[in-house]
């Protein structure tokens, strides 16, 4: 992840952060406060940790940003900075979780609201997929075009996106879905040869109601050459050249 921005000109820091000890843990607490005051995007990547039991890194991730000073430079970042956000992968569960893809604002979620959940496969699925670009109301895809279909990574046993209807008729309402698992033609399906997880209407992706916060399941950082051979279509986003290009 930090290499792709660093190719696409972003000036990268990464954090890492220590919970080995309750003095630890208030240290990186106070680091990610210090570094998200400093920045103007923050990207949650995926990764594995315990296991990734259930809920995996997602739990750790929402416990740090759930700390109050976190929160706060968050709530900063976005209202008052114009910042953006990314989460992939076990990123992506992390902001779900917080409630920043679906309502743009870390709150409780209740137990209605959106979520990802166990792959109807019942394993882990590491395999290339096909999504297509549903929204691009979001800085993230504006290098892209709506349509646009992309053949990209997933890893990952719990990414399967669910919703109930109430819940998907505002996400449509609101242009909040960004990318969707498709056929290689570009077409919605159900099907787990191109669904990986079983996502309800085959949500790979979606937006913050503004669209400065995206999440998505899919590997996009995996990109550069010579990476994937036999695998038609087209590997590369652009998001983390258009993340960067939105403050030039």
């Amino acid at each position: 992840s930090a290499a792709a921005f660093e190719r696409a000109g972003a000036d990268v820091t990464t954090l890492i952060v220590n919970n080995l000890t309750p003095a630890a843990v208030a240290e990186s607490t106070q680091a990610l406060v210090d570094e998200i005051n400093k920045s103007q995007i923050v990207m949650i990547p995926g990764g594995f940790s315990g296991g990734d039991e259930p809920d995996g890194s997602a739990k750790f991730i929402t416990a740090f940003f759930r700390a109050p000073a976190v929160t706060e430079a968050v709530r900063d970042l976005l209202k008052n900075r114009d910042g953006l956000m990314l989460g992939i992968c076990n990123g992506f569960q992390a902001l779900i979780k917080l409630g920043l893809v679906t309502y743009g604002k870390i709150v409780d979620l209740k137990d209605d609201d959106p979520t990802l959940t166990f792959n109807t496969l019942g394993r882990h699925v590491s395999r290339m997929v096909y999504t297509r670009v549903t929204n691009t109301k979001s800085p993230w895809l504006s290098g892209v075009n709506a349509g646009d279909v992309f053949a990209i990574p997933v890893s990952h046993g719990e990414g399967r996106f669910v919703a109930d209807d109430a819940a998907l008729k505002k996400l449509i309402e609101n242009g909040q879905i960004a990318t969707q698992y498709t056929t290689p033609c570009g077409k919605v399906s159900g099907d787990i040869t191109w669904n990986p997880n079983g996502s309800v209407c085959g949500i790979e992706g979606i937006t913050s109601p503004d669209g400065r916060v995206f999440g998505k399941m899919g590997h996009s950082e995996r990109k550069g050459e010579n990476l994937y051979f036999n695998v038609p279509g087209e590997k590369d986003q652009q998001i983390f050249e258009s993340g960067v290009r939105y403050f030039k």
